[in-house]
């Protein structure tokens, strides 16, 4: 049998898929990955490599941490499927990636609440509101907030030091869709890279720092859901984040106050970084 027959026959194969979308997508799949095999010819042992390299991303993968996710995140699948599958009006506020370290469970806080249980970075306020793409704005809008320590790590990476949920939570926006929280000024960090993905980006001699960021996730009844991020301006990764999820409207200037009046209404000390920003969802319909 040729190499030509054997996808012929493989995409014979699937006649009797009786789902059209999975028929269409297998289709491709096999078409393409077939023609990086020829394009690239590898040994057995490659091949072997490939699959040794996909069984051990599966093995990093727990309730905490997903490789997969990782995988996806580093070979900018993610944000290719985010900007192709996640199409708003100029005007909604744009979407990045989900990153691999969201956990579904955060607490739900109160507005004005400190996520940062460890308080060992600089105080950070963080207001805003959630808006329709025309300004009106969203009432009881949900937002799930995460992110790395000042010391550019996740809770669930060192459960050890960090206290459980440490800067994780739920908020939900006002009647005037208002929402604002405290923190800790989050820091650039690098992509867990004790793991396959970790070698896969050493062997491929590629950086693993992300730039410093807040983690969002709004949603709100009749709107689309936004899953994105809030760059600290003058972060200096801006220009080559590991997963290539950085869009500059998403780029924010933390601004240092010296304010008591606020900072004792949010219970901070002052001074303190600021940022405040508005999310604009689309419409579902």
């Amino acid at each position: 049998m040729s190499d030509d027959n054997i996808t012929v026959e493989a995409l014979a194969r699937l006649e009797n898929c009786d789902d059209p979308r999975l028929k269409l997508i297998m289709t491709s799949v096999i078409t393409h990955l077939h023609a990086v095999v020829r394009e690239v010819e590898p040994t057995l042992e490659e091949w072997g490599q490939a699959i040794d390299f996909l069984t051990q991303v599966g093995h990093w993968c727990d309730d905490t941490r997903q490789e997969f996710i990782l995988l996806s995140d580093t070979l900018a699948v993610s944000m290719l499927v985010d900007t192709l599958a996640l199409r708003k009006p100029e005007s909604a506020t744009e979407s990045t990636v989900l990153g691999p370290f969201h956990l579904p469970n955060a607490p739900e806080l109160s507005f004005g609440a400190n996520i940062s249980k460890d308080r060992i970075g600089e105080p950070t306020l963080v207001t805003g509101r959630v808006l329709s793409i025309d300004g009106t704005p969203i009432a009881n809008a949900k937002l799930d907030v995460w992110q790395a320590s000042a010391e550019g790590l996740y809770d669930v990476q060192e459960t050890e030091r960090f206290p459980n949920m440490n800067l994780r939570g739920i908020f939900y926006t006002d009647g005037e869709g208002q929402f604002g929280f405290c923190t800790e000024k989050p820091a650039s960090y690098p992509v867990p890279t004790d793991g396959p993905v970790g070698v896969m980006l050493k062997a491929l001699g590629r950086p693993a720092m992300r730039p410093a960021h807040i983690h969002f996730m709004v949603s709100a009844e009749k709107y689309q859901s936004l899953t994105t991020h809030l760059f600290v301006r003058d972060d200096p990764y801006l220009k080559s984040d590991a997963v290539q999820a950085v869009k500059d409207s998403l780029i924010v200037e933390f601004k240092q106050l010296d304010n008591p009046v606020e900072a004792e209404q949010f219970g901070i000390p002052s001074p303190y970084f600021k940022v405040n920003e508005d999310f604009r969802l689309a419409s579902a319909v």
